[in-house]
């Protein structure tokens, strides 16, 4: 299929950030304060830090790492110029503005390894709404879930000699297992093509037994010598499908429509513009006929490879020897396809919407899109505020809106306030009792009269 065949579409961004709330909420007769935080400019001064230093990561110990995990400096990799919970403008300096909202917004940290990253519940919260939503296309497209061992025999890897001379500098091995030299080494997944074609081989035998269309959700090591928390780790998550097809045709067809389905998430649900294209022989993943890709422009004029399909060709079944009778009685080798999106398009979304303040979220792929901060100051206002509260929360959830209420008694209204927008919570309400806002009405009243006495 020609190029223009991938045609590019700009969405409303607005609306995808900006989603219409329920019918059922604008006639709500509840008295509340919101905050949008993408329709009022920010403050710079409104960190989580003010009213007492918070404990985990920091953004100097990322930007350590950062720097430690090459051993020569790059113009990308510049020092930390944040203080401890602050956020580097993206205009002094991307790349610390990048590991400061990542720490403040406490998304990740990193693990004792050297390029290990330990995802922490905020950020895989991020990762979990694009499993979501990708798991739920896979299956209506036909795919299936599973999942194929972490170990892979070296000698897999050598068949497809593309594949081993693209991988090679990126595999760790096992050498040793229970104590003993193992009699062949172990590659810990890279990625699964081998072994998928190793266990296709068993399963297809007929031309009834295609298509044949898996997925599984997994971690693969690939051995990076220049790390960056999400786009470019040791270790990272994604998915990986795998097909297999009896004609060229179909093949091309299903890593088409799987790049289509990676444009589509990427604009109705992470709303980061994308274009989608073919990569250049160069680019080509070892061991493909073609590769198609999406990319993303980030907050720093670079371009981030988003998400990527596959088209096998006969490459790897070839290698493995996986074949099919066909209708005529004659023995073909499938054609193939794999395709996958990874923890990378967390680090998309981030570079894509985040500001000088702090992390900015797309409601559709927020944690919490909405976060409800009670404040009282007797028992009796407590009980008042927690049953209006309690009656909205129901009615966000039955919306199908993902809502928090921070009734925590251990911070002050202040700091929930700061805190949640680092997190970059798309909406904060606010709920006083009814003599609490007479109180501050009457206060602002006295203000006015005494200033013109």
């Amino acid at each position: 299929m020609p190029m223009g065949a991938l045609p590019l579409r700009l969405p409303s961004l607005s609306l995808l950030r900006s989603p219409s709330p329920p019918p059922s909420l604008l006639s709500c007769p509840l008295s509340l304060t919101s905050r949008l935080r993408h329709l009022r400019p920010r403050s710079h001064s409104a960190h989580i830090s003010r009213g007492g230093a918070r404990k985990g990561i920091s953004a100097r110990s990322l930007a350590k790492e950062e720097v430690s995990s090459s051993a020569t400096p790059s113009s990308d990799r510049k020092p930390s110029l944040s203080y401890e919970g602050s956020v580097t403008p993206r205009s002094v300096d991307f790349n610390s503005w990048y590991l400061d909202v990542i720490a403040s917004a406490e998304l990740a940290d990193y693990g004792p390894v050297r390029g290990t990253m330990v995802i922490r519940p905020y950020g895989y919260a991020i990762w979990e709404a694009i499993q979501e939503y990708l798991n739920v296309k896979f299956k209506e497209t036909g795919h299936s879930n599973m999942y194929f061992p972490q170990f892979i025999p070296y000698s897999f890897i050598k068949k497809e000699a593309s594949h081993v001379e693209g991988f090679s500098p990126e595999l760790a091995l096992v050498t040793i297992g229970g104590g003993k030299e193992l009699e062949e080494k172990l590659v810990v997944r890279p990625t699964s093509e081998t072994i998928v074609n190793h266990m296709f081989t068993q399963w297809i035998q007929s031309y009834r037994d295609l298509p044949l269309m898996v997925n599984q959700w997994a971690n693969v090591t690939r051995w990076e010598m220049r790390t960056k928390p999400f786009v470019r780790t040791l270790e990272f998550l994604w998915q990986e499908g795998h097909t297999a097809h009896a004609t060229a045709e179909e093949a091309e067809k299903e890593a088409l429509q799987m790049i289509d389905r990676n444009k589509k998430f990427a604009y109705e649900q992470a709303a980061i513009p994308v274009i989608a294209g073919r990569k250049s022989r160069a680019e080509t993943f070892a061991g493909a006929a073609r590769t198609y890709t999406i990319e993303a422009m980030m907050g720093d004029n670079k371009a981030l490879q988003a998400g990527t399909s596959h088209n096998l060709g006969q490459n790897f079944s070839r290698a493995f020897g996986t074949q099919f009778t066909d209708e005529n009685g004659q023995r073909q080798h499938v054609w193939q396809t794999s395709w996958a999106v990874s923890t990378r398009f967390v680090g998309g979304i981030i570079m894509t919407h985040g500001d000088d303040a702090g992390l900015m979220l797309p409601p559709r792929i927020a944690p919490i899109q909405v976060v409800i901060v009670p404040i009282w100051k007797t028992a009796d206002d407590k009980s008042g505020v927690m049953d209006v509260v309690s009656s909205l929360k129901d009615l966000l959830l039955k919306a199908g809106i993902k809502v928090k209420v921070d009734d925590s008694e251990q911070r002050t209204p202040g700091w929930k306030f700061n805190f949640w927008e680092m997190k970059e919570t798309p909406v904060c309400l606010t709920f006083f009792s009814n003599e609490m806002v007479k109180n501050f009405y009457q206060q602002q009243c006295n203000s006015i009269w005494s200033s013109k006495l």
